[in-house]
Parts: C-alpha cells; structure tokens; sequence
C-alpha cells in the first residue's frame, strides 16, 4: 500500500509523528480485507495482542511511503506480521505484530476465508 505524508501526519518539525507510523500499519493490515470485500463489525475482527516497533529512518511532509506486509505465522486464533515503511526504496520503520481474531468479545478460530487471504502474504 503506498500513501502520501500530509500536513496531518507530521510534527512541529515536518517530520511523521512516531504513532502515525503504526496507524499506516494498521491501514494495510485492514487494506488486505477491504480490498476482498471483507469488512468488521464491532462484534468480529482482530485485535492486537503485541507489537514491536522499530524507528529507522523519518519520512517527512510531501514524502510517498510504500507499507509491505509479510504473514510470518499463522496459528488457530492469531496471525504473526511483519510489516515496513519504505521511502524511495529504503526500509524507515518495521513492525512485528500478533493479532488475534475475536467473535462477539471471545478469542475464536480465524475463518476459513480470511486463511486463503492471509495465505497470499506467506
């Protein structure tokens, strides 16, 4: 998923605010069911279980970042990613990231469709 840097994403200093990084993460992972019809509800979906950031270089106002998303595991209820920011083809930020999948508030097994899609990642 490529995205542009606007005014909105940046700091006093024209540079992306550390959390917007996450929250570019968290727009491809959702990208990857959107563009397969697949929509939450408040009741289903995925919730994060653990993160781990890190910060390598800054992308700044006016910049077009291209977010990758690996799937690295697949277990009955939880998915493994691993998603970078590139910026002209050089890796600025990495993700790792746990998500389980719940239903109606409980931990639940990741159904069979959202599987063949996360297969695509492998």
């Amino acid at each position: 998923m490529k995205k542009r840097i606007y005014y909105n994403h940046t700091d006093a200093g024209g540079i992306v605010y550390h959390s917007n990084y996450i929250t570019f993460c968290e727009q491809a992972r959702s990208e990857i069911f959107f563009s397969h019809g697949i929509y939450f509800s408040q009741t289903s979906g995925y919730v994060i279980k653990d993160l781990k950031a890190k910060f390598i270089k800054s992308a700044k106002l006016g910049d077009i970042i291209e977010i990758k998303t690996k799937v690295k595991k697949i277990r009955k209820t939880s998915i493994e990613l691993l998603q970078e920011i590139y910026k002209d083809d050089e890796l600025i930020f990495q993700l790792e990231v746990t998500a389980v999948y719940i239903q109606e508030g409980k931990i639940s097994k990741i159904p069979k469709k959202h599987l063949e899609i996360l297969n695509e990642y492998v």
